[in-house]
């Protein structure tokens, strides 16, 4: 049976003092007219850590520096092949950050950012990603139960294993 050639990447659940988590929008080209709301981050390069991309890319998309190792929270594992270009899915560790609400601008250009297909940073009221009955997906799909979870009892001892 052939290896997948599965994208390990990481993201950041970025919670500020009211509860919000912060999200990226991005316009997903396949199928034309996809939105899909996610948590920042991206691709674990060659020789990097987890924990030196959570670094690099919260720099890069939302301009947020930290300085402790969060803990890692959730953890998702998708085999879609075409869901990541020259994959066969990906992997994606999600690590809890904590702080202060903050205006998000990181170090890519508009350019930059559009080149990831990311389109607006926006803070979400967990609520208000319950409620939603638009267009748009988030990722995971039932973002609003692994967060509510996470509110109210903090960080798991392990990471919990999400669906897609």
């Amino acid at each position: 049976m052939p290896t997948e050639n599965l994208r390990h990447s990481v993201r950041a659940i970025v919670l500020d003092e009211h509860d919000r988590v912060l999200l990226c929008r991005l316009a997903v080209p396949q199928p034309p007219g996809t939105v899909v709301w996610a948590a920042p981050g991206g691709g674990v390069e060659r020789g990097e850590t987890p924990i030196a991309a959570l670094r690099r890319e919260l720099c890069e998309e939302v301009g947020l520096v930290i300085g402790t190792d969060p803990p890692h929270v959730w953890h998702q594992r998708v085999a879609a092949p075409g869901l990541v270009p020259g994959h066969d899915g990906v992997v994606n560790d999600y690590f809890l950050v904590r702080t202060t609400a903050f205006d998000p601008h990181g170090t890519l250009s508009d350019r930059g950012l559009a080149a990831e297909n990311i389109t607006t940073l926006r803070w979400w009221n967990p609520q208000d990603i319950a409620d939603y009955r638009g267009p748009d997906l988030f990722s995971p799909r039932d973002l609003a139960t692994p967060l509510t979870a996470l509110l109210a009892h903090g960080a798991p001892a392990r990471p919990l294993r999400l669906g897609w």
